[in-house]
């Protein structure tokens, strides 16, 4: 192989680096190019987090057990479509999504369910969702206070970004104005009434995973954290306050130091960024981030290949200084992990973290010729995009004129023909292919779960007291078409058992759909 290497951003690899770094500061120092923390995971491993919900809360509740038993130190519920898109079982469009993508939630009885036999104060829990964030929150809060935890401790995470939904992802429901209200009403409720909360996961996975490259994923994603900062700001918040209750969700591929330097970079232009916006606090100056391996790069031909790919990019985002980490089970091009895929997704984190050594000293790449490099390339390359996003008038106007969507498409276009002419190898799949036995043991989730959702709200209907649920969303209502913080409305919805479909329509009929 002769000629021309290039990252897949593009970034021309030289065939050696000489020059020496410059760089002076250390982990831990701003702008945190090596780490947030001086000593890392000498001091705290990164928290191992497996992504997991499908079919009714207690199926999913058995498998949260199941990696608790294997060591799993954080839960990642992922949430069914129409709970994403705020609609119940019962609902016409639920019809053949109910708990395929996740778990189905309609209600505080299905997050009890959830959650039984595991207290929330002993977990940190990541929830990925967005339009619906604000009741999903409730419900947790509602099912901590039945617990007795203490909320001022209670720690996790809501996804609640949704910018990339309507640039990548398309799980939105009502237009952006109406959305930041609510996201910007999530971080002032938490403030005060959560603040150990990470009130919004700001996500580059799900800009990556519809096609970006790795520095449209970096641009995107921090120009969409810099609007998230300036809506919080113009409602008079503490950029010390919330900054601080910030966190990113980024996606690792296969490209081994593009994605570690990807990591150093982000790390670096968040600090600054927040710097200009009036942050003094370094916790509020700080990226931190949770990593997950990249879904789109899993192959449904020879899956067993996964592992593979998996293992390095986990590796990659351990080198990149991540707090906590999901790796992709190998059968996921297939259908939902099954158990022993889920088992070694974990088990390769466990091996990272205990056997390979790499977690025994800060940033160990750093002062490579060829990292440090890469990450002030890679640097560049975003603040052009994010300089271009803010002479748009910033994420919300650049998504309103489909620019960071028309980015996104052409560069998943090229990509493809990319593949499609082998100019990019993909293993097992246009090179290397060899004639592929069917692989049957795969998950499935049962269509029957939608009958026993559908009959479990009518029972709660006929069990909830109904007129309260009547004058809590009433006054929903009200507030929607006011000013007020939405989130104790929300809470005491959701105490008295009204449905996430409930709560949702209540919103669309004063903010419409988008």
């Amino acid at each position: 192989m002769s000629g021309k290497r290039k990252t897949t951003s593009g970034i021309e690899i030289k065939e050696v680096y000489t020059e020496p770094s410059n760089m002076t500061e250390l982990p831990g120092q701003f702008p945190y190019t090596r780490g947030i923390q001086k000593d890392m995971y000498r001091g705290k491993p990164w928290t191992m987090r497996q992504y997991a919900g499908f079919s009714t809360a207690e199926e999913s509740n058995k498998r949260y057990h199941y990696l608790l038993s294997q060591g799993t130190m954080g839960l990642s519920v992922a949430f069914d479509l129409p709970t994403q898109i705020g609609y119940d079982s019962d609902h016409q469009l639920a019809e053949g999504e109910v708990g395929k993508v996740g778990v189905a939630i309609d209600s505080l009885n299905d997050i009890e369910i959830l959650f039984d036999g595991i207290k929330l104060s002993d977990i940190t829990t990541s929830m990925t969702i967005n339009a619906t964030a604000p009741i999903l929150l409730a419900m947790y809060i509602a099912l901590a206070k039945k617990q007795g935890a203490d909320l001022k401790q209670l720690s996790g995470t809501i996804q609640n970004d949704i910018l990339k939904e309507y640039a990548a992802r398309g799980t939105y429901i009502y237009p952006p104005g109406p959305s930041m209200r609510l996201i910007t009403d999530v971080f002032e409720y938490c403030s005060k009434e959560l603040p150990r909360w990470n009130t919004i996961s700001i996500s580059g996975y799900h800009i990556r995973e519809a096609g970006s490259t790795a520095v449209q994923e970096l641009a995107f994603t921090l120009a969409n954290g810099k609007a998230y900062l300036e809506a919080a700001l113009s409602k008079s918040l503490d950029i010390n306050v919330f900054a601080r209750r910030l966190s990113f969700f980024f996606n690792c591929h296969n490209n081994f130091f593009e994605e570690i330097a990807k990591f150093r970079a982000a790390r670096r232009m968040w600090a600054n960024i927040t710097k200009e916006l009036g942050a003094t606090d370094p916790n509020a100056q700080k990226l931190r981030f949770h990593t997950q391996t990249g879904g789109s790069t899993l192959t449904a031909q020879q899956p067993i290949n996964n592992i593979a790919r998996t293992t390095i990019q986990a590796l990659a985002a351990v080198l990149g200084g991540t707090q906590s980490l999901h790796t992709n089970g190998y059968d996921e091009a297939l259908s939902l992990p099954t158990e022993t895929a889920a088992q070694i997704a974990l088990r390769t984190q466990q091996i990272i973290a205990f056997e390979s050594g790499v977690a025994d000293t800060v940033d160990p790449l750093a002062g490579s010729y060829f990292i440090e490099a890469l990450t002030n390339e890679l640097e560049a390359a975003a603040l052009l995009y994010i300089d271009k996003i803010d002479a748009l008038g910033g994420s919300v106007k650049a998504i309103e004129q489909d620019y960071m969507q028309q980015e996104i498409a052409n560069a998943a276009y090229l990509y493809q023909n990319e593949v499609e002419t082998g100019e990019r190898v993909i293993v097992g799949v246009n090179k290397f292919a060899q004639g592929e036995q069917p692989v049957t043991n795969v998950f499935r989730v049962d269509d029957s779960i939608r009958l026993r959702q559908i009959e479990n709200i009518k029972n709660l209907k006929t069990n909830r007291d109904n007129p309260i649920v009547a004058q809590n969303l009433e006054k929903l209502k009200e507030a929607a078409a006011g000013t007020e913080n939405l989130m104790p409305f929300i809470l005491t919805a959701v105490e008295n058992y009204a449905t996430l479909g409930e709560i949702a329509d209540t919103l669309r009929s004063v903010f419409g759909e988008y």
